[in-house]
Order: C-alpha cells, then sequence, then structure tokens
C-alpha cells in the first residue's frame, strides 16, 4: 500500500554542522515560485555552493555546474566537487537538494519526472543562472538533470553523468532492486516505512562507506515522514509503457540525441541498478561522449572514487579550452596512402596455392588455399551484413585461432564492423569483465564460449561456429551459425568498404598490470603495423610464418604470405614444444617463427625430443621472434641454437603499439659489458620514436621529454601504428596519451627505462615497481640481472617493502634445485646474493614460482609480491604470493 495519501509537509532547513567532508558555509536555503502542481505557492530548498569561498579567493567562475542527486542520496552526494575547484579557471558548483530529499522542503505531494524538471527549472531561474551552465547527474537525478538541459540549451556547456539511465525497453525488464522495491504492497515498506532502501542502497559503496559517512547520508532520512519522498521517486519509476512518467521519460530520451554539447560518463560496472547497457544506449545517443568505466566501482561512483579531479579535467579539456586546441584533440588523421588489410585476399582471390595451415585440430591440420580464403571472407561478409551487422557493429569473438578465426576477422574488418579480441588467458573473470566493458553487438563462438556468455550474462547476439542440437542452440541463445551466414551469404552484395579512420578493433591487453584495457585500433592503424613488419622483416609472398603468438597469428593473410598455426593450445603458450615447431616450418616451409617468451621457455626444454629431421626443418629458418615481453641473452641464445641459421629479434611492443624497437642476438651481445642496466631491445623501428619522461630523486615525473642518454624515467613512444585510444577508459587514455610533455601523438607507456648514447632503448622495469629509496629511484631489472648471474638462480624479482621515500629493496628468488615452501635462503646463498649487486638487500627470499601474468607468463607481478613480503617480514605465515 501506497502512503501517498498521508504525504506529510515539512520545512526546508540546513544539515547537522558536523557532517564529515562539508563545510557548513556552503549550505544555503532559497525559497522558490512553485510551478505546476506547487502553482501559487512558494517552495524552499536546500542546496550548496562555492560561489562565496570563489569570491573571497577573487576567482571568477568559469561556469556553473549544477549538480542533481537521485534517490535515495542527496547534495551530499557532491561535497568532494563543491569544496574542489582549480585555481585558473574555478567552477561554481551549485548541488540541490531535490524537493521531498535531503534538507529540502517536504510539500506532501507527489512529483512526476515531468514536474521534477520544472522543479529545477524554477530553482535555477530563481537564483539567476546564467551559462555556461554544465549540469552533472546521478542516478534518477542524471535524467532530471538532462530533461532541464534540453530545456534550457542556450545556456547549456555541457552534460555529465554518473551511473544513470535514459532508456528503458519495453521488452526488458526494469532491474531488480528496483522491481523489488516497487512492487505492490512492499513499496511503502520498503522506502518510507523502514529505510530498507536506504539502506541497501548505501550497501553498494566499494569499499563500504565509514560510519559516519553513511549517518550522514541517512541525516535527512531519520523519520517516516522524511522518507516519503524516497517512495514517491521508487512510485514515479516509469516500469511499463503506460506509466505517467513514460512519455517524458522517453521524450528526455530522444531529445538527448540531438544534444551537440561536450559530454563526459562516468561509470561503476559493478553496479546492481545501472548495468553496462545502460552505459552502452547512452554512448549510442552521445557517441561523441567522454567515457570512462572504474573498474571496481558500482553504483555510488562518487563515494567508489574520486571523480572530481575527472570532472575538473574534462571542463579543462572539453570547455575551457580555446575552440582551435579542443578541435585539435580530435582531429582526424589523413591515409593517402591507405592499403586495407584485406587488400591481399582480393589480390590473391583466384590463388589456388596455400593461405592458412592450423596444426592445432585433432588428426590432419586443416590447410585452407587463399581462392578459399577470400571466397568465405566475401561470404561471411556478405552473411553477417544480412542479418543487421553494421559499420561499427561490435562484433565479439571467442574462436580459437585458426582458418575460422581468420575468416571471422577479415569478414568483419571488410563491413567496418568493430572485431573485439579478448584473450581466454585473462581468465573467466578477466574476460568477463573485458567483454562486458566492450558491450559486443554480436558474440561469435563455439559451444563453451556461448554456455560462458550465457551463463556469465554477456551481451550480444549469439552466432555459433557449429552447428548445435536444437535444444541446445535455444538454450544458449543461439540465432545463427557461421555456416548459416556462408551459405546464405553473396559475395557480390558488399557494403562500401570502411575508411582509414574508421575502428577496425578493439583488443585487450594482457592484464598483467590491472585489469585488462580494451585498445582501439583504426584500419589505418592496423595497416601501419602490417607494414611495419613487412618493411622491417622483409616478408613477401615466399616467406611464410609460424605463429606461435596469438596476436601474430592473423597477420599472413595481411601480409600476403601463408602462415601455420603450430600445434599448441593458443591460450597456454608454455604448451608449444621445440618438435611442434619444427613440426610447423615444415608443413609450411615458413622461414619466420614468431613465439611468446613463455612458449621459448618449454620449446628450449623439450629440444631433447628433435629428430634428425626436425632439426634440419628449423635449419631453414631465417628470422626469428620472440615477441611479448623482452627475455634475456641467456634464453634467446638457447632458441637461436635450434635455429642456427636464423637471425634471432627480440622486439619491444606492447598491445597499444604492437612494435616499437627491435635488437637481434649479435646485438645485445655488442652491449653485454656495457655499464647500462636493464634489458636492451634496440632502436626504434621505421619512423618510431622513442623518448624518456624523466623522474627526479623522488621519483616524480620531472615533466620534461629527452632523449638524452642515461635519463632514467617513463617511456614515451610514438609511431604510425600506435593505438587511437583506450576504450571507454577515457582517463586512462589522456594520461597516457594526452598528458604527455611534448607534441604530437605520444604514448606513456607505464614502463620505465633509458636511452643509451647509441639510441637504443633499455627496459628496465614497471613505473609502479620502481623502488624509491632514500637515495632516490630504483628500477628493479638491473638488479634483478645481477642476482641471476649466480648459477642457482633460475629467475629473480627485486621488490620494495615499507614507506614511499623510504622503501628497502627484498629480493625474491626461484632456483634451479626449488622449494615446496616459501622461504628465507641459506646464509650463505643470501651471502652471494648480497655480494652480486650493489643495492642493499634486507631480506633475500626464495618461491617455488614467481607470480606472472597469464597470457604472457614472464611479467613478474611485483605489486603482489612487494605487498606479500610486506606480510612475510612481518611475521605473518609463510604462504606462497
Amino acid at each position: 500500500m501506497s502512503s501517498r495519501d498521508s504525504l506529510t509537509v515539512l520545512a526546508a532547513s540546513t544539515p547537522p554542522a558536523n557532517l564529515p567532508g562539508l563545510d557548513p558555509a556552503y549550505s544555503h536555503l532559497v525559497t522558490v515560485p512553485g510551478v505546476g502542481i506547487d502553482e501559487g505557492s512558494s517552495r524552499t530548498w536546500h542546496y550548496l555552493d562555492n560561489s562565496a569561498e570563489l569570491a573571497e579567493h577573487d576567482g571568477t567562475p568559469a561556469g556553473t555546474i549544477l549538480a542533481v542527486h537521485g534517490n535515495p542520496t542527496w547534495s551530499y552526494l557532491w561535497r568532494a566537487l563543491v569544496s574542489q575547484t582549480d585555481d585558473d579557471r574555478p567552477w561554481r558548483v551549485v548541488a540541490v537538494d531535490q524537493l521531498e530529499m535531503g534538507f529540502s522542503e517536504r510539500t506532501g505531494l507527489h512529483r512526476t519526472l515531468a514536474q521534477r524538471v520544472a522543479d529545477l527549472s524554477a530553482f535555477t531561474a530563481e537564483l539567476g543562472l546564467t551559462g555556461p551552465i554544465v549540469t552533472l547527474g546521478h542516478d534518477w537525478g542524471g535524467v532530471i538533470s538532462l530533461g532541464w538541459a534540453c530545456r534550457h540549451r542556450a545556456e547549456l556547456a555541457g552534460v555529465a553523468l554518473l551511473n544513470t539511465a535514459v532508456h528503458q525497453p519495453e521488452d526488458v525488464p526494469i532491474p531488480a532492486p528496483l522491481r523489488l522495491a516497487g512492487a505492490r504492497g512492499v513499496v511503502a515498506t520498503a522506502t518510507s516505512t523502514t529505510s530498507t532502501f536506504l539502506d541497501v542502497t548505501l550497501s553498494l559503496a566499494h569499499p563500504p562507506l565509514s560510519p559516519d559517512v553513511a549517518a550522514a547520508y541517512r541525516a535527512p532520512y531519520r523519520q517516516t515522514a522524511r522518507r516519503q519522498g524516497i517512495e514517491g521517486f521508487v512510485e514515479d519509476i516509469p516500469a511499463t509503457a503506460h506509466h505517467e512518467s513514460r512519455a517524458t521519460l522517453d521524450a528526455i530520451a530522444d531529445e538527448v540525441t540531438r544534444l551537440d554539447v561536450p559530454a563526459l560518463l562516468l561509470w561503476g560496472p559493478r553496479d546492481p541498478i545501472f548495468s553496462d547497457r545502460y552505459l552502452g544506449d547512452l554512448i549510442e545517443r552521445m557517441p561523441h561522449a567522454r567515457v570512462h568505466r572504474f573498474e571496481g566501482a558500482g553504483h555510488l561512483l562518487a563515494e567508489d572514487v574520486d571523480y572530481a579531479p575527472a570532472i575538473l579535467d574534462w571542463l579543462a579539456e572539453s570547455i575551457d579550452a580555446e575552440p582551435a586546441e579542443a578541435a585539435s584533440q580530435d582531429a582526424v588523421a589523413a591515409h593517402p596512402d591507405f592499403t586495407p588489410l584485406w587488400s591481399r585476399l582480393d589480390e590473391h582471390s583466384d590463388d589456388s596455392s596455400l593461405a592458412v595451415t592450423d596444426m592445432t585440430t585433432s588428426g590432419e591440420p586443416l590447410r585452407v588455399s587463399w581462392r578459399q580464403l577470400s571466397t568465405r571472407v566475401r561470404q561471411l561478409a556478405s552473411g553477417l551484413h544480412r542479418i543487421g551487422v553494421r559499420s561499427g557493429s561490435r562484433v565479439s569473438l571467442l574462436v580459437q585461432p585458426g582458418p575460422t578465426l581468420t575468416a571471422a576477422i577479415y569478414a568483419c574488418l571488410r563491413i567496418g564492423a568493430v572485431v573485439v579480441v579478448a584473450d581466454a588467458g585473462l581468465g573467466v573473470r578477466g574476460l568477463s569483465r573485458a567483454i562486458r566493458g566492450a558491450r559486443p553487438d554480436v558474440v561469435i563462438g563455439d559451444a563453451r564460449a556461448l554456455s560462458a556468455a550465457r551463463v556469465l550474462g554477456w551481451p550480444g547476439e549469439r552466432i555459433s561456429t557449429a552447428t548445435l542440437p536444437r535444444l541446445s542452440a535455444s538454450a544458449l541463445g543461439v540465432t545463427h551459425t557461421l555456416s548459416d551466414l556462408f551459405e546464405t551469404g553473396n559475395d557480390e552484395r558488399l557494403p562500401d568498404e570502411p575508411t582509414a579512420n574508421d575502428v577496425a578493433a578493439v583488443l585487450f591487453t594482457s592484464g598483467s598490470t590491472g585489469p585488462a584495457k580494451g585498445v582501439v585500433y583504426t584500419h589505418a592503424q592496423l595497416s601501419a603495423m602490417r607494414d611495419v613488419v613487412a618493411a622491417h622483416f622483409d616478408v613477401t609472398p615466399e616467406t611464410g610464418l609460424v605463429t606461435g603468438f596469438a596476436p601474430f597469428a592473423l597477420l599472413g593473410p595481411a601480409l600476403g604470405t601463408r602462415s601455420v598455426t603450430p600445434d599448441m593450445d593458443i591460450s597456454s603458450p608454455r604448451t608449444l614444444t621445440a618438435v611442434a615447431v619444427a613440426a610447423a616450418v615444415r608443413a609450411s616451409n615458413a622461414r619466420i617463427v614468431f613465439l611468446s617468451p613463455a612458449s621459448i621457455l618449454n620449446v628450449v626444454a623439450t629440444a631433447g625430443a628433435l629428430t634428425p629431421d626436425d632439426r634440419a626443418a628449423l635449419e631453414t629458418v631465417r628470422t626469428f621472434l620472440s615477441t611479448g615481453a623482452p627475455i634475456s641473452e641467456r634464453l634467446l641464445a638457447s632458441a637461436a641454437e635450434l635455429m642456427p641459421n636464423a637471425t634471432p629479434h627480440t622486439p619491444y611492443g606492447m598491445t597499444e603499439c604492437l612494435l616499437v624497437t627491435d635488437v637481434t642476438l649479435d646485438g645485445i651481445r655488442v652491449v653485454l659489458d656495457a655499464d647500462d642496466r636493464g634489458v636492451c631491445v634496440g632502436t626504434p623501428l621505421g619512423d618510431n620514436r622513442v623518448l624518456i619522461s624523466g623522474l627526479d630523486s623522488a621519483g616524480d615525473a620531472t615533466g620534461e621529454a629527452s632523449a638524452a642518454p642515461g635519463v632514467l624515467g617513463e617511456i614515451l613512444i610514438s609511431a604510425p601504428h600506435l593505438k587511437q585510444r583506450y576504450d571507454r577508459l577515457w582517463l586512462t587514455d589522456r594520461r597516457a596519451t594526452r598528458d604527455v610533455p611534448v607534441e604530437g601523438r605520444w604514448h606513456r607507456t607505464g614502463d620505465i627505462g633509458h636511452l643509451d648514447a647509441e639510441g637504443r632503448l633499455w627496459v628496465e622495469g614497471r613505473v609502479q615497481h620502481t623502488i624509491v629509496t632514500g637515495d632516490g629511484p630504483v628500477a628493479p631489472v638491473g638488479p634483478e640481472q645481477d642476482l641471476e648471474r649466480i648459477a642457482e638462480v633460475r629467475r629473480a624479482a627485486v621488490v620494495g617493502i615499507g614507506p614511499d621515500g623510504l622503501r628497502q629493496a627484498v629480493a625474491v628468488i626461484e632456483t634451479m634445485q626449488g622449494t615446496r615452501a616459501p622461504r628465507f635462503v641459506g646464509l650463505d646463498l643470501a651471502a652471494r646474493v648480497r655480494a652480486s649487486t650493489t643495492l642493499p638487500l634486507v631480506a633475500v627470499l626464495e618461491v617455488q614460482r614467481l607470480p606472472t601474468d597469464i597470457r604472457h607468463n614472464s611479467k613478474i607481478d611485483r605489486s603482489r609480491l612487494s605487498a606479500w613480503a610486506e606480510r612475510m617480514l612481518a611475521g605473518n605465515r609463510l604462504v606462497a604470493p
């Protein structure tokens, strides 16, 4: 039963003076002439306003941020933004308590969405707010703020939203928590009679709110009469097409598509109310919006993360900046010589020679000719287009590398669909997070992948790689199979080709330094990467590739040369053996071999199984690449012994820029006796450039970029094939691509290192792994190399413990003999470890295996290891890191 018939009238007031983080000086009351159902009355609002503080500091506001809370919060939600302003161009912040909510007046009336938009307009009119105004909203306050924005276009400078929704499809139920709270016979008990709805909402914070902050949110809602506005808000959710507020919601959703002002969407994915589906809808309506998803954050984003700097950075970039400067940030590059990736397929459409060989299948290898591949790509492209896949549609490919995946990728690229590639090596949790974040329109996979998609609620229409029994297909939500699309595709009716600057792919990083990030590439950038590989490694149609590293398994068709995937589990590089590499070389007469560091370890370890025929095949290889992470001279030399006529290379790159520099084994040997620390990865390829953003004695960036030798700092790169941006990670991208101390398109790699006098790059670890001691910053790789020269040490990591600026180094090693449980090493070995390096070590620990990332199995997780070492030395139980 609703309590609408017994609503109570209560006067407005200011909040208590002791609420954490809220200066009472920001609180104000204003009486506003009523509109709509309040016509002829006046209503008193409570709001927060920092204008007096700005005036006191002689700050002329750049504009006004109009912040609108949702249900069941109040203006306290925006306290961090109210108190944080930019000294150069401060913004006035006006954060309202909506009528019936917070400390504003309880009018005794039920307010619809249309009424609340009208209320907000009356409020801003009474305050005399003039442009530029930026609206900021959360939850249902986001809808109301957008409704105000659509009615005040002349004053509007931008819109910003935190977890909200502007559209509710008729065939999709509203979120379960709202459905439960609004159920007949439950709504009053859940929202006003008790504080259940409020309590549940506050429990959604990650991490949990402190007791005093939670109490501050509860302060205006202590009594039933003061919670009736919460009930009214829930009752006003337009859950059905006939709801009194549905027409207003639909009108706002439609008008939002015509807002041509800067937009910002900040999102917490762990939100049981507004899922990523609502974010996807907002992106479709405002495709120009800056978007950032804060992994780990949820519905109460403003409490989960430090969001205020993000708002101010966006204002500075999108609104405060001069028009020419703002436009330059989104400038589109010209690519007059662009040749798409599928061009070689078109050229070889009548070629019956071998294009792709897949040796991962049981039984005989699967061989596909150029003609077959070209035909299949065009048929599948046409079939996908026929079922509604269009330019810009996102297609997640959960398919093992091989001819099927190759055809699917090139078909998507040909029609302008955006390929989403997330490695199964991320694990179920990481893979699910990646796919949910990318929000594909279509998922193509086998029964196992589609089962995971169903169970984990991954978005997208389901297409199966194989024909499934009818009941299984129905249970998995499969709408099509690839064979259906091949059969119905007409390769003579393909849409126009995408342009060079259209988005081509979202490729996910390995997640070795945090949640995997989606890296956006345009067609021009992927083609530029192909051209760098072709030019530097002299790839011709006769070359042939063995691709034992998944990211390069699709390059063959783009390069116009045959390729073979060896017998291995692509998601587990350590499964590749020396015999499998030899068989792949023999099967395709390949001259170039791509391997990952983890696979090299096992290839070298299994070399004893090679037959004379295997060794003869490996002798025909002329180029061998270790790609994915820098490796030591010792490991590269061990692999080179298996391919004695090949030139071994260990390029440096990353998902954001797959090839940056390159060095051969001979090049590494030239500098073995150099005084430089770290791993030498050679000089930049082609038009690539490398600079170093130096560090001061406290480990902070100096704000300068240098090519001077010996400067330790973060590695900056620039290249024609550098990524376009990170996907829906605007803040991460801003730091990595825009906040660099040099003009042009650059990327902060997150790696630390230096350049030597010959322009060679030396990688010394990750920025976050830098140990800032009392004597200044120390990179970990150099000391680790010292330790690994000891015969008993198989692999070493050096990490810091203690307070920033006074950290001390700890060595954690794997030994050749191995250990079952973590332990402190013996006195003799500890003494030799300490003597091997000039870096003072407070402890030397041994573990069975150092923690590494899943994909490469080579990048040591030093952050995890540092936290473990802290616990170990504090006397905690000796458990593995």
